[in-house]
């Protein structure tokens, strides 16, 4: 992503009180090299992890601190602030902070500058991994952006916590904040459309310490992801368990079962042009999972797997009542290709089946490169082999195009 989209463009950085705002330096400082113009709001818990004068120095403009500061509304106050912004980017944003802005809130400068203006808003989460997968946090992210369409989400990432813990939680790295901004003014050909992905396989538990899975690396999808904000989408991918860092500019929802896979992609309907699948969802799970580890017992009989029916995500979302205007569903198949893929784009009701042939060693699961065959309802098409970035780009071209040609969803 091209950094020249910042040029001369106006960023609030918000600053809020977690451990990780000695980044919210290096975002300042990076904004500024890229040409932007950046006013840093602190929050009075900010000012005891960072000094003000820090981001004066680096930002060239003073700092706004207070909401009853008397000399600061005889000048820049909390209105013309939100007039003045093409963005405003609170980073991070603390679990708090999400709670008072779900809330509607504004007993700060922050949180009123937030209900002021009509600039795009960024947040990029920031606290340890319990707080962010608690249920009362979850609940106040998805009212936002149930509410909300003009918030950007960008992170968290997981990783090693100053609290010592490992997970979900930190912050993104100020170069990829920076990156993402930048998607958020980037104009292409799907500027303006949101483009949701599943990629990844899924976890089925059998007990806590087994669970029926595949062999998908997801990294098709993160190539997609990483193409789809490259040509100016706002783009969420739904991951399932995989080692893969998220691409800049894309908002990441990790989930573990298909289970959780279908509620996520049902919640990205609400905001949803373009869905693609590529997730290797598991088709079955159990019927019920062991509460403690299966023990091998040599004088019985091996134990027996009663498996159910995993929901059809695919399906779902092709005949939603919130239908995103493209769906597209990935088949990996073993043989016959073109026949299945057929068959699928048939019965899933979707605009476009990409397959290809996992049964190889040099494309599909794991490898670098892929090969496909493009299905839909007027062309067939192979591309390939190629590396996936380029496979990426062939297929969001191939959607592009259903529209430039008018064909009906």
């Amino acid at each position: 992503m091209t950094l020249s989209a910042l040029h001369n463009k106006h960023i609030v950085v918000g600053i809020t009180g977690g451990i990780a705002a000695y980044k919210s330096a290096e975002l300042v400082r990076l904004f500024i090299k890229a040409g932007a113009e950046v006013r840093v709001v602190m929050t009075e818990a900010a000012q005891h992890f960072i000094t003000p004068l820090t981001l004066q120095a680096l930002s060239g403009n003073p700092v706004s601190r207070s909401l009853l500061d008397e000399q600061a509304e005889l000048g820049m106050g909390h209105i013309e602030l939100a007039r003045w912004a093409d963005l405003v980017i609170v980073a991070p944003a603390t679990a708090d902070f999400i709670a008072r802005m779900q809330a509607g809130i504004a007993n700060d400068l922050l949180t009123t500058l937030l209900l002021a203006t009509e600039a795009p808003v960024a947040l990029a989460p920031s606290m340890n991994e319990k707080m962010w997968h608690h249920a009362t946090t979850q609940h106040n992210i998805a009212a936002l952006r149930a509410r909300l369409t003009n918030v950007h989400w960008f992170g968290p990432e997981a990783g090693f916590q100053a609290c010592g813990d490992v997970g979900a939680g930190r912050m993104m790295e100020p170069t990829d904040l920076v990156a993402s901004t930048a998607a958020c003014f980037a104009e292409g050909p799907l500027a303006g459309q949101r483009v949701v992905i599943s990629a990844g396989p899924t976890r089925e538990a059998i007990d806590p310490v087994r669970y029926l899975s595949n062999n998908s690396s997801g990294k098709m999808g993160f190539a997609l992801a990483r193409s789809a904000a490259r040509l100016g989408a706002e783009v969420c991918l739904i991951a399932g368990p995989v080692s893969l860092p998220t691409p800049a500019g894309v908002e990441r929802i990790d989930v573990l079962s298909a289970l959780d896979m279908h509620s996520a992609a049902s919640t990205a309907l609400t905001r949803c042009d373009i869905f693609i699948g590529t997730a290797a969802v598991a088709d079955f799970r159990l019927s019920s999972v062991a509460e403690q580890k299966i023990k091998k017992d040599s004088s019985g009989p091996a134990p027996s797997l009663a498996l159910v029916e995993n929901p059809d995500i695919i399906a779902m979302v092709a005949q939603h009542p919130l239908r995103p205007r493209r769906v597209i569903a990935f088949a990996a198949e073993t043989e016959h290709l073109e026949q299945h893929a057929g068959k699928k784009l048939a019965t899933k009701q979707v605009d476009a089946v990409v397959a290809n042939d996992v049964s190889r060693t040099d494309i599909g699961f794991g490898a670098e490169h892929n090969e496909i065959l493009w299905v839909g309802a007027h062309n067939t098409v192979a591309f390939g082999p190629a590396n996936k970035s380029a496979v990426a780009d062939f297929i969001l071209q191939q959607i592009i195009n259903l529209d430039l040609h008018h064909e009906p969803s």
